[in-house]
């Protein structure tokens, strides 16, 4: 059977917080469209991570093609402007082919930069960056990432009070220009020349996404994912200031090994980091427009999928 849709390139989007279903639900929707799925999720890029990232199994890759999964080494970076032209890319070739191009992930910033356009950043300033730096050093990335809250409320939520990479960023673009980060990425740039169905994914109550994470976080743990992060911590090659190592749990196995952790905190601290990565990822989504809800238990999700997309 097959997927007609009412524009002559349809693109179909399937996204949502950690642990919400969006791999069963596309898998569903496999089963009745010839489709290739496009990973839009920024640690799945990686080689030799598959546990700790929830990465679709053999077995669920073998029922339809996967795309930017295991493209990079941990050790390597993947930015947002790759992904775009990488995606635009494949897009058109899955048409080509006579498929469904389908967007499934949860990487929000990513899907924000294809639908509506990466949008020219101020460049960087190394003397405001090396002032912020002096000022954590002095005060704390608590303290900077409260200052960026007070500017910029979007981004101070959005971005984790431990990622001092992009407080860094997001503080820098304001000091620089008097203008937060949010108004630039508000800038039109160029979008992805598709038309993309957009359909969101979610349990309606959050404290049963909060049970989900946890029993999947547990279940990483029963499966291997101590032994996964091992061997990349035993490489020597990585370390936690890497984009792939500060995925959510991964820091928290890293910090394990390092010794800053006992292993209960470390299950602690990386269900909360997951709890957190989920909130910011609904809180893109609740602004989020042309965006069609769907509940994780409902059974009339293909319904509402093929209300804006004929299966």
């Amino acid at each position: 059977m097959s997927i007609g849709i009412e524009t002559a390139s349809p693109v179909l989007a399937i996204m949502g917080p950690t642990a919400s279903g969006k791999t069963a639900l596309a898998l569903d929707v496999a089963k009745h469209t010839e489709c290739e799925i496009i990973s839009v999720d920024s640690a799945l890029v990686y080689k030799g991570m598959d546990i700790g990232t929830a990465k679709p199994t053999e077995q669920e890759q073998s029922v339809v093609h996967h795309h930017l999964i295991d493209i990079i080494d941990p050790a390597e970076s993947y930015s947002v402007s790759q992904f775009v032209n990488d995606t635009t890319r494949l897009i058109g070739e899955i048409h080509g082919r006579g498929k469904l191009p389908m967007l499934v992930g949860g990487t929000m910033m990513y899907f924000n930069a294809l639908i509506n356009g990466i949008s020219s950043l101020p460049k960087s300033n190394e003397v405001i960056r090396e002032q912020i730096n002096r000022e954590a050093q002095a005060s704390g990335w608590t303290h900077l990432h409260n200052e960026l809250k007070d500017v910029d409320a979007v981004s101070g939520e959005r971005i984790h009070p431990n990622d001092p990479q992009r407080i860094t960023r997001a503080l820098e673009v304001y000091r620089s220009t008097g203008k937060n980060l949010t108004h630039w990425q508000q800038q039109e740039g160029t979008k992805c020349p598709y038309e993309i169905t957009q359909f969101a994914i979610a349990p309606e109550d959050r404290s049963i996404l909060h049970e989900r994470i946890e029993r999947r976080f547990d279940l990483m743990l029963a499966e291997g994912f101590e032994d996964e992060v091992k061997k990349l911590y035993e490489r020597g090659d990585l370390s936690d200031e890497l984009p792939s190592i500060r995925s959510v749990g991964y820091r928290q196995m890293w910090q394990y090994f390092e010794g800053q952790l006992s292993y209960d905190d470390m299950r602690e601290r990386g269900i909360i980091a997951t709890r957190q990565l989920a909130k910011r990822q609904l809180t893109w989504l609740r602004g989020w427009q042309d965006v069609t809800w769907l509940d994780t238990f409902a059974n009339d999700k293909l319904t509402k999928i093929a209300a804006r997309v004929t299966l």
